[in-house]
């Protein structure tokens, strides 16, 4: 049942790379990913498919990870019988209060930031998602490993994910699957079911420009790295929605790239994005 579960988790992140494609890219790719979506699906158990179709027509999450003993999904906490009956995986397990499919993973990154209390006041636009200290106005990095490690190692540093080095190998994980390159020299890797607090990211400026299989080849020079918890992953596209909407703009891009200290970047970014990212 391990090799069924792990299928369900390839498909639910094919289906969730499709719907980023759209939202980020402009379509592209969209007639391969249609394709090896229906594949996938048609390969699955007929009792497995049944109950994905199901889950499937509520939401596009269908598959969820266990975190600390709480559905990912709902934060419900789990009866241990049923958390152990999940990781041995003999059978299909599903949540008692939102009924998503479970999973248990035996190593992912978590992030560690701890959310703002009730009693703070809710930031506004991106600053949410992101503070100064996340930001690297000269990424040091050649190549899209390093990229990636060199921003990961900045959120470990300020406390928001718990390893750099699983973080990477995972957001590297992805980009293997399809580039998250996108025009105008942007790129947004990420790692999914990264649980234990909200959507965050780091973004770092590339002055030379790195080679993330980018359309037509072009090199990417703003790199977004972003944690995205299971239950935020529709907020998410509205989150990478804003960002490209705001970085279309030649102007904006230029306001980013302009800027040499980490305040100063962050000004900007929080500037360009508060039309779209509200």
């Amino acid at each position: 049942m391990q090799r069924v579960v792990n299928h369900l988790i390839q498909l639910q992140e094919l289906i969730l790379i499709r719907d980023e494609q759209k939202v980020a890219a402009g379509g592209e790719h969209l007639q391969q990913l249609d394709a090896s979506i229906k594949t996938m699906i048609e390969q699955l158990p007929t009792d497995a498919r049944a109950l994905f179709d199901k889950l499937y027509k509520r939401n596009r999450i269908v598959i969820v990870p266990i975190a600390e003993g709480v559905c990912a999904s709902c934060g419900m906490r789990l009866p241990i019988s049923l958390v152990q009956a999940v990781r041995l995986a003999r059978e299909l397990q599903s949540c008692p209060t939102c009924a998503h499919i479970l999973y248990y993973p035996e190593s992912a990154p978590r992030r560690i930031r701890q959310p703002l209390r009730r009693s703070e006041p809710q930031k506004p636009g991106i600053s949410r998602f992101s503070a100064s200290t996340l930001m690297i106005p000269n990424l040091a990095a050649e190549d899209k490993t390093a990229a990636i490690r060199e921003l990961a190692d900045c959120m470990e540093r300020e406390g928001f994910i718990d390893s750099a080095e699983k973080f990477s190998k995972a957001a590297l994980d992805r980009e293997a699957i399809l580039s998250t390159a996108v025009d105008h020299g942007l790129a947004f890797p990420h790692v999914r079911g990264v649980e234990g607090g909200g959507l965050a990211f780091s973004m770092g400026i590339s002055r030379k420009g790195i080679d993330f299989s980018g359309p037509g080849g072009a090199l990417t020079r703003i790199i977004f790295l972003i944690a995205i918890p299971t239950a935020a992953s529709a907020f998410y596209l509205k989150l990478l929605a804003g960002l490209t909407e705001a970085l279309m703009d030649a102007e904006n891009r230029r306001a980013l790239m302009a800027e040499k200290e980490p305040e100063k970047l962050w000004k900007a970014l929080l500037r360009v994005t508060r039309a779209t990212i509200k």
